[in-house]
């Protein structure tokens, strides 16, 4: 077959029927084309065919037969594209050139139309509504396309007019050359697939494939704990042979009773998920620390685990206040249901040995935790591990550890003595991915007399699967004063997929419960909800943004009303620790310029081009002078990328270093003394904090830094009390983290954390068939994740005092602004509504069930 791409002529065999993205990416190595969903929902693979946007994995190569195929690399000078680099309308990049390849033709098509002029966000929507980003950069997305269309990026300017981008690889994702782990294709590379059990419970008895070499999976008892659990896996030339062989792979399985049911393993009734101490050891964790605080295991429950303060008296004065002021007492089950991460690169591993080194390419929020759990498991010594992330599609918590597709492909690579690579595909990455664990909180809180609060009570059980370290209630300890609080954390263990730390671990969960019952005390007491939390809350960061909040005109705005549609307002609060990674090191050398490097990675949050502006501000240098080199675990130790600790970590060590280079070159001019100092090396170190940490030491990379970053939050919404459906308005969203370093990414990082706010409101979650254990929304077209279309108009507000202790003056801010987000629409739904949303995600059911009671 022969067609043309990007305006040359190409000639393919498509005898085998492959689908366009196939021949797109695999065999033209076209490779900002992304494979994501492989159902036509999310876009990523879109290309043009006669200038019309066509999604690749659903295309059959043969239409393509003496068409013209434009993919995004022959759109990197394209307006569009230069706008989204421009404006910042990206974050990972991962779902980037789809984006580009369908906003270049609506550009087309609307220049045609219009002219020059800027489009409004609804024809923007609506042109891009087959487009997902994860990572939410739909402000952006929404800013590129109408200042294109408008035609401010009509030229490229060049020279000392061409402004810097405001993020360091931005051309290279917008113009598909940038290379993730999934895109990588080397010489005798094999592809490998997991085989995963199809039984919520069994045991192992044996594995055969005859003469077919593959690797076992399975944990030291050879017992399998949930259907997609890995077994065992084998690789092949390309994907169609790799499961042609796993199919060869029997399995002999015991297949045992399962615990399905979370509200029957609450209580002791069913199986037991963990037979013995041994196998509770290696249960995975869903949080931060999954094992941190020791806890009692009662069957399938575990807990609790608590953080309380003078619990006792917290039970008394509840129950005094049941009985003296009932009207003064909030009660009430909040229930929330399994977030899944769903980053759109899914897990991928790209592993070789090469003259006893191991070499793996890996789509992981650390490469330096990575490549020492791999010396670790694998015994090569760690020097001779080598780890790799020059891109990453996103994580958001879920890529931090040794995962099943890092094993699997170093495992192969060993035996096969040749590279191999292993992708999930979507259904494994929404099976085995991770989540944010589903709960059920119960909750008690009491006013006195004066409407302080006077105690609260919280008890929050955790349904992760089989992970355990569930910590909602403990994060009810650090808000609203010194009252009295008994707060206590459980996990329900069950036969079903592990959870996994998810951006701001139990925040959001915590948030969803303690803030709306914030909001129904101000209800009870008649009293501004803004007020009465600026009363209650004792942290001055905070009390500026409940000032900024109550001063915005939606707050004193029109609400209610009594049609089919009608307005509500929410407010809602958050804190959140300061951690950091205290050993962080960056080293510079004078390599035509100056390189910057540590063993960081970018996964969408700019830690590239934090690095590298630090570094260039701190020696006085234009950035063009400065290039930043990470992703690598043999660099200077960097921190993980993830509890919001990659920016406070990495900002102090790059300004030491610079300070030492400075001196090194033996004065301040330092662009005089470049062209001289070749080779020059120094290492700089992340100093302490004034006054230090609270912690006299770090738990895998963690410190703990004083102070609290906070953030206020408002939503606006319109319920559609005839359909159900809520459609968020505006969001405005306070943030106090110090110091902000990059302002627009910073602002994009926020602006995200709100899309994924309303997806964990609204829209996600995730199913389990309570009879088999599968996951039955294993697909994006089930498993729902917000469009552009859901996006209200985002405003993001930066109070910037109250960290000077810090080196820098800033500290994380990535999971403070994703905390307050579901509270606030709740609250937004109960003022336009007076329904009290107990249950998430608000489904339109839900909420008409609720209207007609």
């Amino acid at each position: 077959m022969e067609f043309e791409v990007n305006g040359a002529r190409r000639t393919v065999d498509v005898d085998d029927d492959p689908a366009a993205v196939e021949v797109v990416r695999d065999r033209l190595g076209l490779t900002g084309t992304k494979l994501v969903c492989a159902g036509g929902v999310c876009g990523a693979c879109t290309i043009q065919v006669d200038g019309e946007p066509r999604v690749s994995c659903l295309t059959p190569a043969a239409r393509l037969a003496g068409r013209r195929v434009t993919t995004v690399e022959g759109l990197a000078a394209h307006p569009v594209a230069r706008a989204f680099a421009g404006e910042d309308a990206l974050q990972c990049g991962y779902c980037t050139p789809g984006f580009v390849v369908e906003a270049a033709a609506f550009f087309e098509r609307w220049r045609a139309e219009h002219g020059p002029t800027r489009p409004g966000r609804e024809q923007i929507a609506a042109a891009l509504a087959g487009h997902l980003c994860r990572c939410g950069a739909y402000e952006g997305i929404f800013r590129a396309v109408a200042a294109a269309c408008a035609g401010d990026y009509d030229t490229a300017p060049t020279g000392r007019q061409a402004p810097a981008v405001p993020r360091t690889e931005a051309p290279e994702k917008t113009g598909g050359s940038a290379r993730y782990t999934t895109d990588l294709h080397p010489d005798g590379l094999l592809e490998g697939v997991i085989i995963r059990s199809p039984h919520a419970h069994a045991h192992v008895r044996s594995l055969e494939a005859g003469d077919l070499p593959f690797v076992p999976l399975l944990p030291p008892d050879g017992v399998v704990r949930y259907v997609g659990q890995p077994v065992a896996a084998v690789a092949a030339p390309d994907r169609a042979a790799a499961r042609a062989a796993a199919a060869r792979v029997t399995v002999d399985y015991e297949v045992l009773p399962a615990a399905l049911d979370a509200g029957r393993a609450r209580t002791g009734e069913g199986p037991l998920v963990y037979e013995d101490k041994a196998a509770r050891k290696r249960a995975p964790g869903s949080g931060e620390t999954p094992q941190l605080v020791p806890a009692r295991w009662r069957g399938n429950l575990r807990g609790p685990s608590a953080m309380s303060k003078r619990p006792a008296a917290a039970v008394r004065r509840i129950r005094e206040a049941r009985t003296k002021n009932p009207d003064r007492v909030v009660e009430g089950v909040f229930t929330t249901a399994p977030q899944t991460h769903t980053p759109l690169e899914p897990h991928a591993c790209l592993a070789h040995w090469a003259d006893g080194t191991l070499h793996i390419q890996v789509s992981t929020q650390s490469v330096k935790r990575v490549a020492e759990l791999a010396a670790e498991r694998f015994g090569v010594p760690p020097e001779r591990v080598v780890a790799r992330a020059a891109h990453v599609g996103g994580g958001f918590g879920c890529k931090m550890g040794l995962t099943s597709d890092v094993v699997a492909a170093v495992e192969l690579a060993r035996l096969h003595g040749a590279p191999v690579r292993v992708v999930l595909d979507r259904d494994e990455e929404l099976t085995d991915g991770g989540y944010r664990p589903g709960t059920r909180i119960r909750l008690a809180m009491a006013a006195d007399a004066d409407g302080d609060l006077s105690a609260l009570a919280i008890d929050a059980d955790n349904d992760g699967g089989v992970s355990v370290g569930g910590s909602v209630a403990a994060l009810a300890r650090f808000m609203y004063g010194k009252a009295p609080r008994r707060l206590r954390d459980f996990d329900t263990v069950t036969h079903t997929p592990p959870g996994a730390p998810f951006r701001g671990p139990g925040g959001p969960t915590m948030c969803w419960a303690l803030e709306q019952a914030v909001d129904e005390m101000a209800h009870r007491l008649g009293q501004d909800p803004i007020a009465l939390r600026r009363r209650w809350d004792g942290n001055p960061k905070r009390h500026a943004l409940y000032e900024r909040a109550a001063a915005l005109p939606v707050w004193s705005g029109r609400r209610g009303g009594s049609g089919r549609f009608r307005r509500g307002v929410g407010v809602a609060a958050a804190n959140w620790l300061y951690f950091l990674d205290p050993v962080t090191e960056v080293e510079l050398t004078v390599e035509d310029g100056v390189v910057a490097r540590c063993a960081v990675q970018d996964m969408g949050t700019g830690s590239r081009t934090v690095l590298r502006r630090a570094v260039a501000d701190a020696l006085g240098l234009p950035e063009a002078r400065v290039r930043a080199e990470i992703g690598r675990s043999d660099a200077v130790h960097g921190p993980v990328s993830g509890g919001s600790r990659t920016t406070p970590s990495l900002v102090p060590a790059a300004v030491d270093a610079a300070d030492r280079l400075r001196d090194a070159l033996g004065g301040s001019d330092v662009a005089a003394r470049l062209d001289a100092a070749h080779g020059v090396r120094v290492t700089g170190r992340r100093p302490r904090d004034r006054r230090g940490f609270v912690t006299p030491f770090t738990l895998g990379g963690i410190a703990v830094g004083r102070g609290f970053t906070g953030s206020v939050q408002v939503a606006e919404v319109e319920v559609d009390t005839r359909l159900g459906r809520i459609r968020p308005l505006s969001v405005w969203s306070g943030i106090a983290a110090g110091r902000i370093h990059e302002d627009r990414l910073a602002r994009g990082q926020c602006e995200g954390a709100v899309v994924q706010g309303i997806g964990y409101a609204l829209f996600e979650e995730r199913r389990t068939d309570p009879v088999t254990g599968r996951v039955l929304t294993e697909n994006l077209e089930d498993y729902r994740i917000p469009g552009i279309g859901d996006t209200p108009e985002i405003t993001v507000h930066f109070h910037q005092e109250g960290f000077e202790h810090v080196p820098g003056g800033g500290v994380g801010l990535g999971e403070i602004a994703t905390l307050p987000t579901a509270a606030s629409l709740a609250n937004a739904v109960h003022d336009a509504t007076g329904w009290r949303p107990y249950d998430m995600p608000i489904r339109p059911d839900r909420l008409l069930e609720g209207l007609r009671t």
